[in-house]
C-alpha cells in the first residue's frame, strides 16, 4: 500500500479507498487477515487513531469484520465486494465522463473511440 497522500481530502478517507481497491482488485483475498492498527499505522507513516477510524469505517460498510482476538479480515461475502465493485466502477466511469465532457468531449465521442 502506497503511503502518498494528497491534500484534497482527510488521510482516513483516502486510507479507506485504498483499502477498497486492493479489495477489489484482489490485492487483498476474502478472509485475508488485516495488519494491526499499529503495523498499518507505522507502514503508512500516519497516526494510530487515523487508522482506527478507517478501519472502523470500513467495517460499519461490512468489508472488514473483527474476530475478537485474531484482529480484522477482509469480509468473505462474495455479493458484497461484487456490489463494491459496481459501485467503484460506476462512480469512476461518472467522473470520467463529468472531466472529458469540461473539456468538451461528448460520450458519443468517447463510445466511438472506446468501440475502435
Amino acid at each position: 500500500m502506497n503511503s502518498s497522500f494528497n491534500n484534497t481530502k482527510p488521510i482516513y478517507l483516502q486510507i479507506i479507498e485504498k483499502i477498497e481497491i486492493e479489495i477489489i482488485s484482489g490485492a487483498r483475498s476474502p478472509g485475508e487477515r488485516i495488519e494491526s492498527v499499529r503495523e498499518l499505522a507505522a507502514k503508512l507513516k500516519v497516526n494510530p487513531n487515523t487508522i482506527q477510524r478507517a478501519l472502523s469505517e470500513l467495517e460499519t460498510k461490512k468489508l472488514v469484520e473483527t474476530e475478537r482476538t485474531n484482529g480484522r479480515f477482509v469480509t468473505k461475502n462474495e455479493a458484497k465486494l461484487k456490489k463494491l465493485k459496481e459501485k467503484y466502477f460506476k462512480e469512476k466511469t461518472k467522473e470520467y465522463i463529468l472531466e472529458m465532457e469540461k473539456i468538451g468531449i461528448k460520450i458519443t465521442e468517447i463510445r466511438r473511440e472506446h468501440e475502435n
